[in-house]
């Protein structure tokens, strides 16, 4: 089995370091990044950010297509793998992806909100495989997020 550090480095995934440069959703309100509880590592809110810069904002259905917010998903994934760095050290110590819970801005009558959610979950699946990158999932549409953000994870991995 391929190493998940080396594949992300492979695919010249942008990881940011939220150990060098703080976890970006304190500029959020009071809270920590994550809690680990035995072998369950329980992540904050992730956003598609780089830096302080958000990469999508908007609403699907609206003025966001479905690529774009497919993308947003995406790179909110590459935050998420920032997170799991930050708690375990590296991603070569996720032994699976237990779920995520997401949620999409969208207009009232847009329907495709799985579609959104499944740029983070394909991601997964290339970092960790199907095996381990693969978890259970539930995407809820709404009317708004902090700072304008079209999707937002929230995601429980199961770590060594």
């Amino acid at each position: 089995m391929t190493s998940p550090e080396k594949l992300a480095i492979e695919m010249g995934l942008d990881i940011p370091d939220f150990d060098r440069d703080g976890y970006y959703g304190a500029g959020y309100g009071t809270m920590k990044p994550y809690h680990r509880v035995g072998s369950l590592l329980f992540l904050s809110g992730h956003v598609a950010q780089r830096g302080t810069e958000i990469t999508q904002r908007g609403r699907l259905g609206a003025d966001v297509t479905v690529d774009q917010g497919y993308q947003a998903a995406r790179r909110t994934g590459v935050n998420v793998l920032g997170g799991i760095r930050q708690a375990v050290g590296s991603l070569d110590r996720v032994k699976g992806i237990v779920r995520s819970l997401n949620f999409v801005v969208c207009a009232p009558e847009f329907e495709e909100v799985n579609k959104v959610s499944s740029g983070l979950s394909d991601l997964f699946v290339e970092v960790f495989g199907r095996e381990r990158g693969l978890g259970g999932r539930a995407t809820i549409g709404v009317m708004a997020l902090a700072n304008g953000v079209c999707f937002e994870t929230w995601v429980t991995v199961e770590v060594e």
